[in-house]
């Protein structure tokens, strides 16, 4: 199954359909609707689904996105496809502004939900898309952003929302040493066994961390802190 979000004319969906048996093309423009029916109408292959993206019911089955995404949405776009339906999003290749795709795949974290994402996928920019490209050209430049679902073992879906809660309260303060952060939680021993163990550098801001190394932290959270002294949003 492949989601196109935000299908407009489908010119995505055209290449799509002739790869994949079952593409669900989403728009809420009754003008681009009219058009895609009119192309797709009769093509068992596409599914039209006029709505509002924030309202798509999405499947329980896993699914890809191929998508040239609304830049307005973009954010949300994200949390919906790689914390929401983390379950059953397996990968995607999303044309998306060149500005938040480099914030998702810069050295430093800032943003407790990029941290989630690198947790369970691996994001790769793998070029940017000049305004020509487009038709009307936008006013912003374009990248196409590869996400790709990682194995991830130490933790399950249903850790998710304590997860994200771990590293709201370690990025609550980026700047701060991860040192500082982690007694926070642990007691002064088991912040220096978890620096042995992981590689910290305690003496380095917290958004210097790599996902890795914050999955390790909230696993061992589990294992040696208890439930009442986890952190909570």
């Amino acid at each position: 199954m492949v989601l196109d979000i935000g299908a407009g004319l489908g010119f995505l969906t055209v290449h799509l359909a002739k790869n994949s048996d079952n593409v669900i093309a989403i728009e809420n423009d009754r003008r681009f609707v009219s058009e895609l029916r009119s192309k797709f109408g009769c093509n068992k292959k596409v599914n039209i689904v006029a709505i509002d993206y924030m309202r798509f019911s999405f499947p329980q089955k896993h699914f890809k996105v191929v998508s040239n995404i609304p830049y307005g949405i973009t954010s949300d776009i994200l949390k919906s496809l790689m914390f929401t339906n983390l379950e059953y999003f397996t990968q995607g290749c999303l044309i998306m502004q060149l500005e938040p795709a480099q914030k998702l795949v810069q050295q430093k974290f800032f943003n407790p939900y990029v941290v989630f994402y690198h947790t369970f996928f691996r994001l790769e920019l793998m070029y940017e898309i000049s305004p020509k490209s487009f038709l009307p050209p936008p006013t912003v430049k374009s990248a196409l952003l590869k996400i790709s679902k990682k194995k991830c073992e130490n933790i399950g879906v249903e850790m998710k929302e304590k997860y994200l809660d771990f590293l709201y309260f370690m990025l609550h303060f980026p700047d701060l040493p991860v040192r500082t952060a982690l007694k926070k939680i642990f007691r002064k021993q088991q912040v220096r066994e978890l620096s042995e163990k992981s590689g910290l550098k305690l003496d380095n801001s917290v958004c210097t961390m790599s996902a890795q190394q914050f999955l390790e932290c909230f696993v061992e959270m589990l294992k040696v802190v208890p439930d009442k002294f986890h952190p909570k949003k």
